[in-house]
């Protein structure tokens, strides 16, 4: 399914019954990264699942983005869609996404939950993006996978789970080179650690143990600006949390949604 929202077509996807909760992926991934988590909350929660800008079945429109536009693009994408309230769940640049738009539109959220994120990247991570970008125009997104797989999935995951790390390799590979361009633009430029006190929704921080992409230093600095918020750390898993140890995220998150 589609809405027309912020000037682009966004794929969403929807399941399940009672209070909404809209999850947020990652970069060079897609809605599929929350398989697990849609076949766990469905039958709690009525879940929306939907690609952001430049990845998955939405739009990937040339040029650079900002995290202010792909929180337009959720905000467009609740108003399309008549969600006045709701849960919200990003990983990596979908708790970017989280973050930016609690801020920019305040009262939309009900909870937060941001996963292997970050508030501020140092200044010297700029050129690795840089780099990052001039491979995937130069060679191609495949050019990319074996890399990213490394900072997502510990070596242990790696060995004995192949079909899951081929699966995301498919969707790293699968990103729109201009869609992935657009969103290096934005990423490296967060810088709001120091707004997060505004938010005043409950709000779970979840960071796997051996993150090398945000680690667990970067969800401390979020869990200590935002008031009230909970740390959950999850051990043996690298970026990709929620795929890495799914029994583990599942029981964090559902223990903190338990009475919301």
């Amino acid at each position: 399914m589609h809405v027309e929202a912020n000037g682009i077509r966004i794929h969403y996807e929807m399941q399940g019954s009672g209070p909404w909760l809209v999850l947020s992926h990652s970069l060079a991934c897609s809605t599929q990264m929350w398989n697990e988590q849609v076949n766990a909350f469905s039958d709690r929660f009525r879940i929306v699942n939907f690609d952001t800008r430049g990845h998955g079945k939405t739009d990937a429109p040339a040029g650079e983005y900002s995290l202010d536009m792909l929180a337009d693009d959720l905000q467009g994408m609740l108003d399309a869609l008549g969600i006045n309230t709701c849960h919200f769940m990003g990983l990596s640049m979908g708790g970017m996404i989280g973050m930016t738009h609690a801020l920019r539109h305040p009262g939309r959220f009900s909870s937060l939950i941001l996963c292997d994120t970050t508030s501020r990247f140092p200044p010297a991570v700029g050129p690795v993006w840089e780099q990052r970008v001039n491979m995937a125009r130069t060679q191609g997104m495949g050019a990319l996978v074996d890399s990213t797989l490394e900072r997502w999935f510990t070596e242990p995951t790696r060995k004995s789970r192949p079909d899951l790390v081929q699966r995301i390799g498919g969707l790293i590979s699968a990103t729109p080179v201009e869609g992935y361009a657009g969103c290096c633009h934005a990423i490296p430029k967060i810088d709001i650690t120091s707004k997060l006190g505004a938010i005043d929704v409950p709000t779970l921080v979840i960071v796997g143990d051996q993150d090398p992409s945000t680690p667990v230093e970067m969800s401390r600095d979020i869990q200590k600006a935002i008031p009230g918020a909970q740390l959950g750390v999850i051990p043996q898993a690298a970026h990709l949390s929620n795929l890495e140890q799914p029994e583990v995220f599942n029981a964090m998150l559902g223990q903190f949604l338990k009475h919301r």
